[in-house]
């Protein structure tokens, strides 16, 4: 048995036990990792330099392939170097750094969901006041909240989970330092039980941020379905639908990841839902919103070409 004093590295989960297998696993995330770069990249640079995306959906579409960025850079790196070098350790700080980042970008992207749904609320539903209520100062001060929200979350369970005495040795069943499996190598119940209150007021603040985005969705549909022409509907459902898939594969990737079945609960499944949800959103992101955004194709277009 060993405790958190003692422990200087934990053990992460292998994608394989065979070579062949090691390597695969490693230039296929060298090739998401990649096309996560380049689209975020060029999406930052084509909303700063084109001036006609300089609007409150472009800002926040900067911030979240900023939380993208950082999502891919927290986790991939280091499943890179384990499965190149055939290893499956990482330190003690750095698993908690990699705690504290993962969470950080994570929380801050769902808050900017959230204020992206506001900005479709009110641009659909309340177009008239749109430039007041989300001016310049606005806009920066709910991106402000939204990533002191994600700083204040990790930094809160970060050092929660990291104050918890770990007896139960230092093998967490997961390929990067997640939060459940870190709790699972607890031996105090009054840590443990602190830590999940904390987890229960965050599941609650989440949920009170699902109910706002599905009040807003709802209005926002009953907005569209007044709307007499079929060209103004399809405009509208297409400034909705990008924003609406990057939170469908959000939200279904991360609540099936925490509630799934125990039934049906396996390593090898474990594996493929935690890189469902931390890996592959943030690859595909870029791509959803620019399919549907003429205006960032157009931008995207005229950069490429000089």
């Amino acid at each position: 048995m060993s405790n958190s004093s003692s422990l200087t590295q934990f053990l992460l989960l292998a994608f394989a036990d065979r070579r062949e297998l090691q390597l695969l696993h490693f230039w296929l995330f060298l090739a998401i990792s990649l096309a996560a770069l380049l689209a975020n990249g060029l999406i930052l640079s084509a909303v700063a330099c084109a001036h006609h995306l300089h609007t409150p959906m472009g800002f926040f579409l900067l911030n979240l392939s900023l939380t993208d960025l950082g999502c891919i850079c927290t986790t991939v790196p280091k499943a890179m170097h384990n499965s190149l070098w055939g290893t499956t350790t990482i330190s003690y700080t750095g698993c908690a750094a990699q705690l504290f980042l993962f969470a950080f970008f994570i929380s801050a992207e769902f808050s900017l969901l959230t204020t992206m749904c506001y900005d479709r609320y009110v641009a659909i539903c309340k177009p008239l006041h749109y430039g007041t209520l989300l001016g310049s100062r606005a806009c920066a001060h709910m991106a402000a909240a939204a990533w002191a929200t994600g700083f204040l979350y990790s930094l809160l369970h970060t050092a929660s989970t990291f104050s918890l005495p770990l007896c139960q040795g230092n093998a967490l069943g997961q390929f990067f330092c997640e939060l459940p499996h870190i709790l699972k190598l607890s031996c105090s119940h009054s840590g443990y039980l602190r830590e999940i209150g904390l987890i229960v007021v965050s599941a609650c603040l989440i949920f009170g941020c699902f109910v706002f985005i599905v009040f807003s969705y709802v209005q926002i549909f009953r907005a569209v379905l007044r709307i007499p022409s079929q060209q103004g509907r399809h405009k509208v459902f297409s400034m909705c639908l990008p924003h609406l898939a990057v939170l469908s594969l959000f939200i279904s990737t991360g609540v099936f990841s925490n509630i799934k079945p125990p039934s049906i609960s396996s390593p090898s499944l474990d594996l493929v839902v935690s890189v469902l949800y931390s890996v592959v959103p943030p690859a595909l992101n870029p791509f959803i919103y620019s399919l549907r955004n003429q205006e960032l194709k157009d931008a995207l277009r005229k950069m490429m070409t000089g």
